[in-house]
C-alpha cells in the first residue's frame, strides 16, 4: 500500500503488479539516464552546481569483455566422493544452507545435500546453527 501510495498508482496492486511496475521504472529511468536526464531526489545535496548530467557511452567505459560461463563441477556418483565433495564445499564457503551448497554442482539437490551435512555434524566435521545455516 506505501510503495503505491508513493508511486500514485491504485492501492490495490499485488505485489507482482508493484513488482512489474518497479522494473518498468527502473528501465525508464536507465534510458532518461543514458541520454543524461537525472531526477535528483534531493538536488541541493546531490546536485549543489546545479550542473546538467552529460550522457556518456557507458559500453565503451565499462567494456570488460564477454563473461566466462562458470562451470559447475559434476555432482559426484559414490557417496565417499559426495562426502567429500560437499565437506570441500561447505570449507570454502565457510556457511551456507544445503540450497547453496547444491548450486555449487552440476545436477546437485538440496535434498541430496542435507543429509551429508548432518552426517558432517554428527562426526564433528562440521555445525548447525539454528537458522539451518551449517558451518566449519
Amino acid at each position: 500500500m506505501a510503495v503505491a501510495a508513493a508511486y500514485g498508482w491504485p492501492a490495490d496492486l499485488t505485489d507482482d503488479d508493484i513488482l512489474h511496475r518497479l522494473v518498468a521504472l527502473n528501465a525508464e529511468r536507465a534510458r532518461e539516464e543514458s541520454q543524461g536526464l537525472i531526477r535528483w531526489l534531493r538536488p541541493d545535496y546531490q546536485n549543489p552546481a546545479g550542473k546538467a548530467a552529460v550522457a556518456k557511452d557507458v559500453q565503451s567505459d565499462m567494456d570488460l569483455g564477454a563473461a566466462a560461463p562458470v562451470a559447475k563441477v559434476a555432482w559426484p556418483k559414490t557417496l565417499p566422493d559426495q562426502m567429500a565433495a560437499v565437506q570441500k564445499s561447505l570449507t570454502a564457503l565457510g556457511v551456507a544452507t544445503p540450497e547453496q551448497i547444491a548450486r555449487e554442482f552440476a545436477r546437485g539437490r538440496a535434498a541430496s545435500v542435507q543429509p551429508l551435512l548432518e552426517t558432517l555434524a554428527s562426526v564433528g566435521l562440521a555445525r548447525v546453527g539454528d537458522d539451518g545455516r551449517f558451518a566449519v
